[in-house]
């Protein structure tokens, strides 16, 4: 009950053609999706198991990616802490900001996990309507982007208010990793092969306090999980990645936006999986040029040596955008298994 692409770029194999799958692969942009929700609120696709389990499916079934990943959203587990949750026209929004003089409030993990537990669920109804040649995947937000989450209250590019109270973090972590920590239990238990911590803001702080406050919490989650868990961070850097935790063999594998240079990324890489990274604003372009992109992006990996791509799982830079063209979606999918088979 596995694809086995994927399983090999897990352990990694050597293989001509990598697995793909895209973060928000099943999302706005997608017609199954549209539908869906024409019928339905956002939180009752996530909250309500069957719906979850078909928008989840519906991008498998349509673009025959190799991976199924948990419809879901990385901000529930502040709503089981106590801080409430409405997504209106202008984004996600909770209903306090954490600080100092309220961490008291939020809930204890007894109290916040069965809130969480729908996302199980979910799981095993889209591991049960899924082919057996596809894998399933969860994910959770990590804990640096939850915190800035629950500090600025919403989607916020400027974190001030988050840097400001940086201090707070390691607090906030007393309560959020051992919740975390039962969260992506749920998600296996449900059927999942992996669970991914999407890392959005890893990239606003600098490499320093990277290594200095988000490595020590990812390895609080690695060492819980062994080989279970992936870790996805944007904007970051080489010199972000120098610490030995990224070499221990603790996490199942990395992925990266379009910034970096991956095929160089695959040749240093001895240990897991290494995820990206199409700029996903090129799926955008008029046919012939994005016919072109996406050829010029293949030539940097067609060119290495099939041993020195294994582990590749061929995917964007960040996550599928409102609106992009479902055909370019489909045709990247088809021009990666034509051009390296």
């Amino acid at each position: 009950m596995a694809n086995e692409r994927f399983v090999y770029a897990v352990q990694g194999q050597a293989q001509n053609i990598p697995p793909i799958w895209f973060m928000r692969q099943a999302g706005r942009y997608h017609r199954h999706y549209q539908r869906l929700r024409e019928k339905y609120s956002f939180m009752q696709l996530c909250k309500e198991p069957e719906l979850a389990a078909q928008v989840a499916l519906g991008p498998i079934q349509d673009f025959d990616f190799d991976v199924a990943i948990l419809f879901s959203d990385l901000l529930f587990p502040l709503e089981a802490l106590g801080m409430g949750l409405e997504y209106g026209e202008k984004g996600p929004q909770l209903e306090w900001q954490l600080r100092p003089e309220n961490l008291a409030r939020l809930r204890t993990v007894d109290d916040a996990l069965p809130q969480l537990r729908f996302q199980q669920e979910a799981m095993r109804l889209t591991r049960a309507e899924l082919k057996p040649d596809k894998s399933l995947i969860g994910f959770v937000g990590s804990p640096w982007t939850l915190f800035t989450y629950a500090v600025q209250g919403k989607h916020d590019g400027n974190l001030i208010e988050s840097k400001k109270h940086l201090p707070l973090f390691s607090h906030f972590c007393e309560t959020l990793i051992p919740l975390l920590i039962e969260n992506i239990r749920l998600q296996l238990n449900g059927g999942a092969e992996i669970v991914m911590l999407f890392d959005t803001a890893a990239g606003e702080l600098g490499p320093s306090l990277f290594q200095e406050e988000i490595v020590p919490q990812l390895t609080k989650l690695a060492y819980a999980f062994p080989q279970k868990l992936g870790y996805y961070s944007k904007g970051t850097q080489p010199t972000y990645f120098t610490n030995d935790f990224f070499k221990s063999g603790f996490l199942a594998g990395v992925g990266f936006d379009h910034k970096w240079d991956l095929p160089t990324k695959l040749k240093e890489n001895h240990r897991g999986f290494i995820q990206g990274n199409f700029d996903q604003a090129l799926l955008f372009s008029p046919v012939d040029d994005f016919k072109r992109y996406v050829e010029d992006y293949l030539k940097s990996f067609s060119t290495l040596p099939v041993k020195s791509r294994a582990g590749w799982v061929c995917g964007l830079g960040h996550g599928v955008l409102p609106q992009t063209p479902e055909d370019n979606v489909r045709r990247f999918v088809d021009t990666v298994r034509e051009r390296l088979k």
